[in-house]
């Protein structure tokens, strides 16, 4: 039996994995950590989870990990966690690098970046609270799962054919959201492999799966032999997966996978491989990847705006096979200064896609309304919820702030100059691909996100929002500079965003980025599988819990009574072009890089605006998005809403839930963005 040797790109040897680990170190010694007197004080303090319950199972769900004793993590060991993580790395750099440590003030900086933590002042994403300080960057050096997102170009596909789609699969493993464009299209060949074949035994590790489509796609499109899988080595369905959580699902997607990639290429053999071939097999990689939902990723798919072959693509009525796959992309077009935006308003109408992103606008301008300054001119996409501008197998690390939490500008500057820290930190840890180190060595491009804005505008006012942007970006401007000499890196290329948020904002009771909620008060329902730990304390706190209706013997619904604050307007209220003008508004004060925003809008009533509304706003934003609101009830909607009333009466029902004694298990990351909007 023939074992082939592993792919000689760096990407995907066990040695170059463990790199960025050999670069932080490995002496337990060495390692940062916060003083235990510290810590304890928090140890009987209650979370400010917010959402009557809601955010405390998120936290239990997604991002509690297993301890050595197989008890779950308390949020105080968390955040204990992540900023010892966070703080190790900035060490591990500063004595790599021979530069100036000082021991107490790292512990006093720490101190306070636990405390704003902790208050959920700010909170790192959800890649990091899952992943920071743990095995899976501690030892294994995998700081790319600190990630939130990325972008991979198919524009290069004559030097590299399979480069693009091993990297989307090997980031989408890892959890990162991953955009790609559509430009390789007839640029390579498609060839049948030769008689010869090779065997490859498929290692049982995300890099053997990445490995495998690699060598199918390479024995199509590089004239390479015909390669015969083994896959004995995968193990079977059922068996918990350490460290990133989950449980497998055995060989079956890989195996589906390999068949349906074959399926793609084998009627091309003799022409180009095609726009919808490239986009079909990022869409089935995809599909593989969140096989048995143990792993959550999301794509975007970047396309011409006059190409009818592209914007088909989700139309079914054309393209019935990708029904089946079609879903795991936003599919989103370069929109064009100046262009005609009658036809994609008609689609947008029918089915809320695509999306627009205006190309030019994200390389030529930082915040928009400041003269331009081409500091992206190496753009040529962004990440799935369209909040990062990105270059080629660039990735990038978001923070989430919220500034309804903080009664003074003052304090909010604090927030964010630890919000900043934690991010800039995250740009130390090296990717295992060289092509990204690249990329994300120079620009070190950075999120740094504020949700809770409909309740910050609602209780303070607009003006008010637009001082505190305006102060607060100035000052992460300063706190750049500051950074980056001590750290002796460059400055960041861009700073700013505007995340849609999801599991993030709901721990600390926030609506997500810029979005308006759907009620002042409603009922948040959840649905988990029947057999989970969880379940038992929220029954016995009082929540509804019901069989759902769509799977009653395997999933279950859980209520969550909500309310986000008094005066608050619903999503209803605010128009379309609020919703845009308030997209501009953060875009041209605070966000560098861009602002994720779906509008949703009345098909009936607003529609027929749609045009000239885009053609305001394609001057003042990088990108958008449009969904038709379709107003219908149906059994068990995840969003319910209710009276002040109805409220009080269902939460007076609950008591605190009470977790200890529940079963120990390893949480489930999120997605990378924890957008619903965005994800898969």
């Amino acid at each position: 039996m023939l074992r082939l040797q592993p792919f000689r790109n760096p990407t995907y040897t066990r040695t170059h994995v463990r790199l960025p680990h050999r670069q932080f170190g490995t002496s337990s010694d060495s390692r940062f950590r916060l003083e235990k007197e510290f810590v304890d004080q928090y140890r009987n303090q209650a979370p400010p989870f917010g959402f009557n319950g809601l955010g405390e199972l998120v936290y239990k769900r997604s991002y509690s990990r297993v301890k050595p004793n197989k008890s779950n993590e308390e949020w105080f060991e968390t955040v204990e966690r992540v900023v010892n993580g966070t703080y190790h790395m900035q060490k591990s750099h500063i004595e790599a690098n021979g530069l100036p440590w000082d021991s107490q003030k790292a512990q006093l900086s720490a101190q306070e970046m636990y405390r704003r933590i902790f208050e959920m002042k700010f909170l790192p994403p959800g890649r990091g609270l899952w992943a920071m300080g743990t095995d899976i960057t501690e030892e294994r050096g995998l700081y790319a799962a600190l990630n939130n997102c990325a972008f991979v170009s198919t524009e290069a596909l004559t030097h590299a054919p399979s480069k693009p789609f091993a990297f989307l699969m090997d980031m989408a493993m890892l959890g990162v959201g991953v955009g790609f464009d559509t430009n390789g299209a007839n640029q390579i060949r498609v060839e049948r492999p030769s008689s010869t074949t090779n065997r490859y035994v498929i290692p049982d590790s995300r890099e053997g799966w990445v490995e495998s489509v690699k060598l199918l796609l390479d024995s199509y499109l590089t004239l390479g032999n015909r390669i015969e899988f083994d896959y004995s080595l995968i193990r079977g369905p059922g068996v918990e997966i350490k460290g990133f959580g989950g449980i497998s699902s055995g060989p079956a997607p890989l195996k589906e996978l390999h068949a349906e990639l074959t399926a793609v290429l084998e009627p091309l053999v003799g022409s180009k491989l095609t726009l919808t071939s490239i986009v079909d097999i990022m869409n089935l990689i995809g599909k593989c990847v969140v096989s048995g939902n143990v792993r959550r990723t999301a794509e975007i798919a970047f396309g011409d705006a006059t190409s009818e072959e592209y914007i088909d693509l989700k139309d079914y009525t054309k393209n019935p096979a990708r029904a089946a796959f079609g879903w795991t992309s936003n599919n989103s077009v370069y929109g064009t200064l100046g262009m005609d935006y009658t036809a994609l308003c008609h689609r947008i109408t029918k089915n809320g896609e695509p999306g627009i992103a205006w190309l030019e606008n994200m390389q030529k301008y930082s915040r928009m309304g400041q003269p331009p300054d081409n500091k992206d001119y190496r753009v040529r996409g962004g990440n799935p919820c369209l909040e990062q501008s990105l270059e080629p197998y660039e990735l990038c690390c978001l923070v989430e702030t919220f500034p309804h939490k903080h009664d003074t500008l003052e304090d909010f500057k604090k927030t964010l100059s630890y919000a900043f820290l934690y991010a800039k930190t995250v740009t130390l840890g090296r990717s295992h691909w060289p092509e990204s180190n690249t990329v994300m060595l120079r620009n070190r491009r950075i999120g740094t996100s504020m949700s809770g804005i409909a309740q910050f505008i609602t209780s303070r006012g607009l003006d008010e929002l637009k001082e505190w942007c305006q102060e607060g970006y100035d000052h992460i401007q300063a706190e750049d500079t500051q950074f980056s000499e001590w750290l002796a890196i460059p400055k960041s290329v861009k700073t700013t965003c505007i995340k849609p948020s999801g599991t993030v904002s709901l721990l600390a009771g926030a609506t997500p980025g810029m979005h308006y909620p759907i009620s002042e008060s409603y009922i948040r329902r959840v649905r988990m599988p029947h057999d989970s730990p969880l379940l038992a304390p929220l029954k016995a706190s009082g929540h509804n819990v019901e069989p759902a209706h769509e799977s009653p013997d395997k999933t279950v619904v859980v209520d969550f009574p909500i309310t986000v604050g008094k005066g608050i307007r619903k999503a209803s209220e605010v128009s379309m072009w609020e919703q845009m003008s308030l997209a501009a508004f953060l875009q041209k004060y605070w966000a560098d890089n861009q602002v994720s925003c779906t509008v949703t809008f009345d098909p009936n009533t607003e529609a027929a605006s749609m045009k000239d509304c885009l053609n305001y706003f394609q001057y003042q934003l990088k990108g958008i998005s449009l969904l038709p609101n379709y107003t219908g009830v149906y059994q068990q909607m995840p969003y319910e809403s209710i009276s002040e009333d109805v409220y009080h009466s269902l939460s007076s029902k609950l008591t605190p839930t009470n977790w200890k004694g529940s079963q120990a298990a390893e949480p489930v990351p999120e997605k990378f963005c924890d957008a619903s909007s965005c994800t898969f």
